[in-house]
């Protein structure tokens, strides 16, 4: 791996670490404020919005600007949010809209950043697969691991030192991220394809998404994998409660199990796609999801509950690494920014839906019936996909890639590799 991917993996790490912190802060800051749910549910929404709003047109920002730039300016706006916001704190004038402003601003950020590193990536690695695959695996090991097990309880413990003590502790993760973003390699800008505005470049990066039936399908396993697991998230805390019998510190066993499983998922993806080809495997691991949330609804206690969450945290650990893995190797350099915000803005939009369906369903049927419907919804995305992203159009795709952009790709290896180890 290149020197410069450890200084990319260690900002991500860093930057994760904020990230968990401050998402186990701003609620319960919010909570400290108010008991309105439904100004607490604007807080945790509006998070989200910039990539409903914007994700098409930030893309399209991206493939306009320095990558490694973007990433480094994102991160130190994001440190200087968070410092001011830590005075606010301090100064005991935190309000609904300002945290609300904050996670908006926030998620924008992380629009910008995720982005540009999505399409610093690939250029960074000379778009290999194998090198693909395994950087993504670290990268979503270290993300789980820094923003799942370790930022939430170090958040909560350092808001009882003091509201500011969390805002702050993310700001200079942040700062600590941008320093490590600046020392990356600079590489080549993508060429633009003529003089076109904003707007029609971004259209071009959708369409170029949906008229690709091997993109549509990776796009659509996020999507619609949203849609089911915000229906099980709905309702998990009701369902463990009322029909297992588990309490509060029993239900955050359960996370860390679903978290546990997303490491080892991760951990397998690439030996994995080996294994079976890329296409197959993803087929594989949508079916395991799928077929692991059906176990968890028919689970009869805790423990069977714990190895469903777990085995399909390894499922959707494994489709995490191996899907954007793909979309790297295959997208053309100047749209990848536009292609990876099409797919995360769908998978975005298409989240709140799965919280409808799941209060919906339990409200209707039982707390067992968005369970139900969510494994149902994911083995039928699973068996409607799967010609989509067979082995067959995907080794196609990497051979029409290596045709299309075979100098470009030497070019940016020889970039990569330079000190490499």
């Amino acid at each position: 791996m290149p020197v410069g991917f450890g200084r990319l993996w260690a900002a991500q790490t860093v930057s994760s670490l904020g990230d968990g912190v401050s998402h186990a802060a701003l609620p319960l800051l919010a909570l400290s404020l108010t008991r309105d749910p439904m100004a607490l549910a604007v807080v945790t929404a509006a998070g989200t919005l910039p990539w409903v709003l914007f994700g098409v047109l930030g893309g399209a920002l991206v493939d306009r600007w320095d990558r490694r730039r973007a990433m480094w300016v994102t991160d130190v706006a994001r440190a200087v949010l968070l410092a001011i916001s830590a005075v606010a704190a301090a100064l005991d004038v935190l309000s609904i809209p300002l945290l609300a402003a904050v996670a908006f601003l926030l998620g924008l950020g992380g629009l910008f950043f995720d982005t540009a590193a999505t399409a610093y990536l690939p250029d960074l690695l000379g778009r290999d697969t194998v090198l693909l695959e395994r950087a993504n695996s670290r990268l979503r090991g270290a993300q789980t691991a820094a923003s799942g097990f370790v930022g939430p309880p170090v958040g909560s413990a350092l808001l009882t030192v003091g509201r500011a003590v969390p805002l702050l502790a993310d700001a200079v993760s942040f700062a600590l991220s941008a320093v490590l973003v600046r020392s990356l390699p600079a590489l080549p800008r993508p060429v633009p394809q003529g003089r076109e505005s904003l707007l029609r470049q971004a259209r071009a990066g959708a369409s170029y998404v949906f008229r690709d039936r091997l993109l549509l399908g990776l796009a659509l396993r996020p999507a619609v994998g949203n849609i089911a697991f915000l229906a099980v998230e709905t309702v998990l805390a009701l369902f463990t409660h009322d029909r297992l019998g588990i309490g509060t510190f029993g239900f955050g066993l359960l996370l860390t199990a679903e978290a546990t499983g997303g490491l080892l998922g991760a951990g397998i993806a690439s030996r994995l796609g080996r294994r079976l080809g890329t296409g197959a495997a993803l087929t594989c691991t949508a079916a395991v999801e799928g077929f692991a949330v059906l176990g968890l609804a028919a689970s009869p206690n805790a423990y069977a509950a714990g190895l469903a969450l777990a085995v399909c945290g390894a499922g959707m650990g494994a489709t995490m690494v191996l899907g954007p893995s793909l979309r790297q190797a295959i997208v053309p350099a100047d749209l990848m920014g536009r292609v990876a915000s099409t797919s995360r803005m769908l998978a975005m939009c298409a989240a709140p839906f799965g919280a409808f369906l799941g209060g919906w369903l339990a409200d209707a049927y039982g707390v067992r019936a968005p369970l139900c419907a969510a494994g149902g919804l994911l083995l039928a995305m699973t068996a409607v996909t799967a010609t989509m992203t067979s082995n067959r159009r995907v080794e196609a795709a990497l051979r029409a890639a290596a045709r299309a952009d075979g100098p470009e790709r030497r070019e940016a290896g020889d970039c990569a590799q330079e000190g490499a180890v």
